[in-house]
């Protein structure tokens, strides 16, 4: 390869305050990653580059900056990445030490940009709390309260306050008026810990519910720090709204979208933006997922509205880029475009849609590059391998996936490690490499090939149609060819984090406004 481009820490700081495009991605697995990162470098593991990418960074010529901390992820996701088409692919001058030896601001954890900017809402505005033992008993009480949970509705299942109703945050604005129909009646939003319920109080206050609103303060980090019980496996969920209450909350949200600046598109301004090969755009529908199978725009993702506030950089992974809206109510884009607009992002809701124009059916299908075909086995045959003893199955799925359910003996590996994975596992006289569906997967065997000069095969359909073959699995974290870095854990998921970690967790909340202030590349306005 020829001379390798570099871009220096100042050149991608200016372009942020320029509000250029920016695209700084972190290939490392996500639990470094959260560890220490700029504020806007989006994660994209190597392991799962050809996954992601082009989904995430849709313009082929877009001007790429890759990092890792030294151990020489980037210098390989370059090579992929020019392989894939990307044209304008540098390395961060000096990695992650580089911009810390430069004098760049680090942060740590994921969705940094979104949950710094809901730190700032509610220090501008002020956003109404209960805390945990004020909402305890008022729920003590029977009180005329509602509590909304404003998280993904398999979090609101992990765990939920007491009576609580799961309506994701897109969904508040909408749903609002038709759980709490009488003014009087004060509304409690929570989420795991500050952000989304910040954010959907925040939203049902901008647009103006007659009724009390209050985040409960540190969702259920605060809960189980003041020693109170959640439920666990609940499914209480929001119903249909009516006309008058639907046309009532179009109306605020659209009010609400125009104070914060958010533009207005049509299908041919849509068509007319994407054709155009020197700016990003994005087409999200924020939706339910039941809604978007039934019946979406053709190319939009599905992103429903409230996780695309909070994880913006993991869907709209270009900083600057332009980022366009639709529902079929009025309601979830215009909020969702209200938050993304004072996020600093271009957006647009596009207008006039009717029911004829979404066509397309189905779960969203991501780009990929063209995809290998290696030798490949059914399941039947590695069941008859594995029991001639000379075939070793390497697992390349999520490593929670893994300890939940993997074929008997199998390893779990991570792609991007497979030189010290080698160095752990037992000697085999040939390979069959599996994950959930053997999509990452069949990315992997000629690179196992290569290291190992054993033959490797693919399972046709991966660890799924094992299963669907009515063969046997096994749980456990006894294989574990590398350490679990894919997924950083989060202090305010599951139920058995340490109380230490969940008080320092909001300790570091707190903090993100200060930090902010020093990174200064931000771009944050709130109404």
């Amino acid at each position: 390869m020829s001379q390798i481009a570099t871009r220096s820490f100042h050149a991608i700081r200016q372009a942020l305050l320029d509000k250029q495009e920016v695209a700084l991605i972190d290939v490392r697995e996500e639990a470094p990653f959260a560890e220490a990162h700029p504020l806007f470098a989006a994660n994209i593991p190597l392991s799962k580059l050809e996954l992601e990418v082009y989904a995430r960074i849709p313009r082929r010529d877009t001007a790429v900056t890759l990092y890792d901390d030294g151990e020489g992820l980037a210098r390989e996701a370059l090579k992929r990445l020019v392989a894939l088409g990307y044209s304008q692919v540098a390395l961060l001058d000096g990695g992650l030490a580089g911009w810390r030896d430069a004098g760049g601001e680090l942060f740590r954890d994921v969705n940094v940009p979104s949950k710094a900017f809901g730190e700032l809402v509610e220090s501008v505005r002020h956003t109404p709390s209960l805390a945990a033992e004020e909402v305890k008993t008022l729920l003590d009480a029977k009180a005329d309260v509602v509590v909304l949970d404003a998280r993904r509705f398999d979090e609101y299942q992990t765990m939920s306050i007491p009576t609580g109703i799961s309506v994701p945050g897109a969904e508040l604005v909408l749903r609002a008026r038709e759980l709490a129909p009488d003014p009087a009646t004060r509304i409690v939003v929570n989420c795991a810990g500050r952000t989304r319920s910040i954010i959907g109080t925040q939203s049902l206050v901008n647009a103006g519910l007659p009724n009390p609103v209050a985040a409960l303060r540190n969702g259920t980090i605060g809960w189980t720090l003041a020693g109170q019980q959640l439920e666990h496996g609940q499914a209480r969920r929001f119903g249909e709204v009516s006309e008058h209450n639907h046309q009532q909350a179009a109306q605020s949200a659209r009010a609400v979208a125009d104070k914060a600046g958010v533009g207005r598109a049509s299908l041919q301004d849509l068509t007319r933006w994407q054709a155009e090969n020197t700016r990003t755009t994005y087409l999200f529908d924020v939706r339910t997922p039941e809604e978007y199978e039934a019946g979406h725009l053709p190319g939009a993702r599905s992103t429903p509205g409230g996780q695309l506030v909070q994880e913006t950089d993991h869907f709209a992974s270009v900083r600057g880029a332009r980022v366009v809206l639709a529902d079929d109510d009025g309601v979830r884009a215009n909020m969702s475009a209200s938050w993304l607009a004072q996020l600093g992002w271009e957006v647009h809701v596009l207008d006039g849609l009717q029911d004829s124009d979404f066509t397309a059916r189905g779960a969203w299908q991501p780009p990929l590059p063209a995809l290998p075909q290696p030798a490949a086995i059914d399941a039947q045959t590695l069941a008859a391998r594995l029991a001639e003893g000379d075939t070793l199955v390497l697992d390349f799925t999520a490593s929670a996936n893994h300890v939940a359910r993997h074929i008997p003996g199998a390893w779990w590996a991570l792609r991007s490690q497979l030189p010290q994975a080698l160095e752990k596992l037992p000697v085999a006289e040939r390979y069959v490499l599996t994950c959930g569906s053997s999509l990452l997967a069949r990315f992997v065997v000629s690179e196992l090939e290569e290291l190992t000069g054993k033959p490797v095969a693919l399972l046709e359909g991966g660890t799924a149609a094992w299963v669907a073959a009515g063969l046997p699995t096994e749980s456990g974290d006894q294989h574990l060819a590398v350490p679990r870095s894919d997924r950083y854990r989060r202090p305010y998921e599951g139920t058995d984090n340490p109380h230490e970690a969940m008080q320092g967790y909001l300790d570091w909340e707190f903090g993100l406004v200060e930090q902010l202030g020093r990174d200064g590349t931000h771009h944050f306005q709130v109404i």
